[in-house]
């Protein structure tokens, strides 16, 4: 990252996130998979809270890491359809919308992502 964001701004941005979020379960009715969608948008609410919650009390690049180990905790669900896993695919999209707005290293994020564990490989460890 070259310039951190302040915590006011991670703040600032994380509200517009969850905002758009909140569109999004307004407009999920609309839909015929709704409930796919509404989970989703669910999921991504719930991470910008709980990011924006973490910036109220420590610094920037704490907000960081903890969305990075947020990020390493989540099952890896490449190629997995939306439709079988809507929470996890919400809380990856949140974590890498984060991601962009904080300017992430592309090699920070990579090294996060590859220490995720694929979906059946998780299930069988828990």
């Amino acid at each position: 990252m070259k310039d951190l964001l302040t915590t006011g701004e991670l703040i600032h941005g994380l509200k517009h996130y969850r905002r758009i979020a909140k569109q999004d379960l307004l407009a999920v009715t609309a839909t015929s998979a709704s409930e796919v969608f509404r989970q989703h948008a669910e999921a991504r609410r719930e991470v910008y809270g709980l990011l924006a919650e973490r910036a109220k009390v420590t610094s920037s690049e704490q907000v960081i890491d903890y969305a990075l180990e947020l990020y390493e905790s989540l099952p890896l669900v490449s190629g997995i359809p939306l439709e079988h896993q809507p929470q996890i695919h919400g809380q990856e999209s949140a974590l890498e919308n984060f991601f962009v707005m904080v300017n992430l290293e592309k090699v920070r994020r990579r090294d996060s992502r590859k220490r995720r564990k694929r979906l059946e490989v998780f299930l069988l460890s828990a």
